[in-house]
């Protein structure tokens, strides 16, 4: 049987790379010691768990696939890495997928793995544990075309014998696994946003689609979740202050589940290595009916968003 695709044995490791993150971040916040560092205010920290995740996702995958561009959040020295910290396991289940067709010829060079190591960090250190992601997508030719989402806490309030945590991947022309997909209510307007960088401009937005109901929440990460879950209907953040870090797996999931994602003016967002990292324009998500929600974003709002 031929070898697998490399984009196929790229997400398979970046499985369990996750799932070792996941570990570390549990592990941290159990040692009790979040080593928490504010990097441009109150609003964006770091803690140890994003130092010691990234350096393992980072390492770990530049170990197997050394000419893949790997781009994380955090501006780390570069410290030699503790072999600890170094996942070289894969997801077989993965590797029985087959690759499609469009993507069988990708090589290292050409992959760029945008992470964020941990996505909700001023949440971990307050305790809204389930709003926690690590996020590793994968992007060829400037589009997101794979995932992985870990939610390390998934059913950590579900009693001594759940299994805490879950990994979700995807991959376009495959779909998404790890959950269940499920519509949100019909008729109903459920916005998912932000928690902790809401501001006029953002609230004007959400209040122009009419909502039935607003959802605030922590993470880029767990805003998609709530999209293919059925929970929120829409996810609308209309401010700078989202990464490519933060959209990249996110997007590949639930374009592969034959959802949407953009910036407010609705062009899609661009994942080469050479590309400005902030998304200038702020985000709108869906997985159905994108364009009723895109027709209803106010003129003002998208005139004070440049791209």
């Amino acid at each position: 049987m031929a070898s697998p695709a490399l984009l196929m044995r790229v997400v398979a490791s970046a499985y369990s790379v996750a799932e070792k993150a996941a570990t570390i971040v549990r592990n941290v916040l159990a040692a009790g010691d979040l080593g928490i560092v504010e990097k441009t205010g109150a609003n964006d920290l770091q803690t140890k768990a994003d130092r010691l995740v990234q350096m393992s996702i980072c390492a770990s995958l530049a170990r197997k696939f050394p000419k893949v561009t790997i781009i994380g959040e955090e501006e780390l020295p570069a410290d030699e890495v503790t072999e600890e910290l170094i996942e070289d396991g894969h997801c077989e289940e993965i590797l029985k997928k087959t690759c499609p067709a469009q993507y069988t010829e990708i090589k290292e060079e050409e992959l760029v793995i945008w992470v964020d190591p941990l996505d909700g960090t001023k949440e971990y250190t307050e305790g809204l544990l389930d709003h926690v992601t690590v996020l590793i997508g994968i992007a060829y030719g400037g589009k997101a075309i794979a995932g992985v989402i870990n939610q390390p806490y998934y059913n950590y309030e579900a009693g001594a014998d759940a299994v805490v945590g879950r990994t979700i991947w995807g991959v376009l022309g495959i779909g998404a696994f790890g959950f269940k997909l499920t519509e949100a209510p019909a008729g109903k307007h459920i916005i998912v946003t932000t928690r902790s960088h809401s501001s006029t401009l953002v609230n004007d937005c959400i209040s122009a689609l009419n909502p039935d109901t607003v959802i605030r929440v922590g993470g880029a990460g767990n805003k998609i979740i709530q999209l293919v879950e059925g929970k929120a209907s829409a996810y609308v953040f209309a401010s700078p202050g989202c990464k490519k870090w933060d959209t990249c797996a996110p997007e590949a999931i639930l374009h592969a589940v034959g959802g949407k994602i953009t910036d407010i003016h609705g062009n899609s967002f661009q994942y080469n290595k050479e590309v400005k990292h902030m998304n200038s324009a702020g985000v709108l998500a869906t997985l159905r009916n994108y364009d009723y929600y895109a027709s209803r974003i106010p003129n003002n709002v998208k005139q004070s968003l440049v791209p």
